[in-house]
């Protein structure tokens, strides 16, 4: 059985079970939790609920929650596996049980409502309720700000906060779960008075550490941290991309073009050996680029 195909039959067992315990079933963590100074957005937990959870949160840095109208009988645990394992999987890799997360290979873009940003509201009739609910409650939070929001087709919200104050833009765990909690209780009220379904699922982050970055709003916000930036030095849109590990020098507006410098890290430093600085030709060295030819812009994490 692959990772996959274990991971669905998890979540499915944790949905079944949900209703008759007073404690969310946790998944396991997929790496150790960030240091501080470096938050990363891939530590994930799963949290399951009945449609009107009783217990309470466990921290984390995306939540998940799903209100489901599946209820958890008296069987034997033996049936149970029986009906998991036959709703485990089908061809083609896809689940039985009513759900499936959106995929999240796709690569990310600029106003994608995720990774990149933005608000994509998937064209249902409820989704300007659901954002400006989302927004509302944000006012209970201080430098606290919407970077993206999406409505999946499959009934998934996907919510990122900015925590503005923060060098990575990142909430804590502790930001995220209070939040999660918030908003749930809102869309569960709605869902109630037949507003919205009845049945979707939420999940709350933060952008990450090594977050997109559009060009030019926040280029002067991280300026003093480098960035990866993938770019071409020829107009001609066929031409070759590259990309360096960065520092913003300078934002010309007028012309609509930045100036950058090379970013003091092992990646630029290659065969100097360890310990040694840049030398003097790469700390000369400049790079002028129209905001244009700038094609990618990412936060830059040295591990």
């Amino acid at each position: 059985m692959n990772s996959k195909a274990v991971l669905r039959r998890y979540c499915r067992r944790s949905l079944l079970c949900s209703s008759t315990s007073t404690r969310p079933q946790q998944w396991t963590k997929t790496r150790s939790p960030p240091e501080t100074s470096r938050p990363s957005s891939s530590l994930r937990y799963l949290f399951w609920f009945p449609f009107k959870p009783t217990s309470s949160l466990s921290s984390s840095v995306t939540l998940r929650f799903l209100n489901t109208r599946i209820s958890y009988n008296e069987k034997n645990h033996a049936d149970d596996d029986k009906d998991l394992d036959q709703d485990e999987t089908l061809e083609g890799g896809e689940t039985s049980d009513g759900w499936e997360e959106e995929e999240e290979d796709v690569e990310p873009e600029i106003g994608d409502g995720r990774d990149g940003g933005g608000v994509v509201l998937g064209d249902v009739p409820w989704g300007e309720k659901v954002l400006s609910v989302a927004r509302e409650v944000l006012l209970n939070f201080s430098e606290m700000d919407l970077y993206a929001f999406k409505i999946s087709p499959r009934g998934y919200l996907y919510v990122r906060l900015d925590k503005l104050s923060n060098n990575y833009g990142c909430p804590s765990m502790e930001e995220l779960e209070s939040y999660s909690c918030l908003y749930k209780k809102q869309l569960e009220e709605m869902g109630q008075f037949g507003d919205i379904p009845d049945d979707l699922a939420l999940e709350v982050s933060s952008p990450g550490a090594e977050r997109m970055l559009k060009v030019p709003d926040d280029l002067d916000r991280f300026k003093d941290m480098p960035m990866r930036v993938c770019y071409v030095d020829d107009m001609d849109p066929k031409s070759q991309q590259k990309d360096g590990v960065l520092l913003l020098e300078s934002i010309e507006t007028d012309v609509e073009q930045c100036v950058w410098k090379l970013a003091d890290v092992k990646e630029n430093r290659g065969l100097l050996g360890k310990g040694r600085s840049l030398n003097r030709k790469q700390k000369d060295w400049r790079l002028r680029l129209p905001f244009s030819m700038m094609k990618r812009v990412t936060l830059y994490i040295e591990y």
